[in-house]
């Protein structure tokens, strides 16, 4: 069976052809390309692999075989000076170096690590190494065949999902939480910098504006919440390690911070201004729910980034 990549997202799928559209980002066919061999390598003319050298785009990881770069990536639009030359370790040297190292996924975050045994703890999520599976040649997971190669069982009687677990799916495929959570996250920076420059100068309509930014946080902080433990549960197997308790904790600082600064400025409309005894704490609040409020993408950002590495 043949292995695809998408040259847009680097969804990976396995059959005779390349899927009709990406089920993660809905390119087209053509966008995709053959990989060959356990690297999965992209290849492009499979007649000139031993004969021409391979290119990695250093800002995508885009993999082109030529004797030169191209002039433009085709998948980030990356020049062709951003692309450095793979080395081919040759045959000989690889039987040297005795049987090639296994692989291993974690199964939380997808992470992949390589070497005779799993890690004790995976580096991005923190899961332990009961948690990852070895990878066969083709990167299927050893002891669990792909769906589509997956032969269909007659004993276990399949029960249809619930209706909140179809729409828990629906909302976790469709990524609402990295949606909604980029709504609070865009205007927190705006908050505090106008509650700051208001302080300090004394300007009452940043102030009233940073104040209405505020309800616009709080009326976004439950879909926040509800998407994001949808996706740790359905995403992440609900595990229980302290990247994903960093998160929970900083999402109801957050929600915490937000409450006490909107309801305070309803029951106390001159906690910010310029005579106030309490304005100082007032903006401390909300530098602290800005924190806790940039800890948590950046958490986020480890996890959908970190196993690229």
């Amino acid at each position: 069976m043949k292995s695809w990549e998408c040259g847009v997202c680097g969804y990976k799928h396995d059959g005779a052809g390349a899927p009709e559209t990406c089920p993660v980002c809905n390119a087209p066919a053509e966008k995709f390309t053959e990989m060959a061999g356990e690297d999965a390598v992209i290849i492009e003319n499979p007649a000139v692999l031993l004969e021409e050298k391979k290119w990695k785009c250093k800002v995508c990881g885009y993999i082109h075989i030529g004797n030169t770069p191209p002039a433009n990536c085709p998948v980030c639009n990356a020049a062709a000076e951003m692309f450095e030359e793979v080395l081919l370790a040759k045959e000989e040297d690889n039987e040297s170096t005795g049987p090639t190292e296994k692989r291993w996924k974690c199964t939380v975050c997808g992470y992949i690590h390589t070497g005779p045994a799993p890690p004790e703890k995976c580096p991005v999520c923190g899961a332990p190494a009961e948690m990852f599976l070895e990878l066969d040649e083709k990167g299927h997971e050893i002891g669990n065949l792909p769906v589509e190669e997956a032969e269909p069982t007659d004993s276990v009687e399949k029960q249809a999902p619930s209706l909140f677990n179809t729409l828990a799916d629906i909302l976790v495929r469709n990524h609402l939480h990295p949606i909604s959570v980029h709504f609070p996250n865009g205007i927190l920076p705006v908050v505090v910098s106008f509650f700051t420059i208001a302080l300090y100068f004394n300007i009452t309509s940043l102030e009233i504006a940073a104040f209405y930014n505020l309800i616009v946080v709080l009326l976004a902080m439950p879909l926040v919440l509800l998407t994001g433990y949808l996706e740790w549960q359905k995403r992440y197997k609900g595990i229980k390690t302290g990247i994903f308790i960093t998160k929970i904790i900083c999402g109801l600082v957050v929600l915490a911070s937000t409450n006490v600064l909107v309801f305070w400025r309803i029951i106390d409309p001159g906690v910010v201004a310029e005579d106030s005894p309490v304005k100082w704490i007032y903006l401390g609040i909300a530098g602290l729910l800005l924190g806790a409020a940039g800890l948590a993408g950046h958490l986020g950002g480890k996890l959908v980034f970190g196993v690229r590495g």
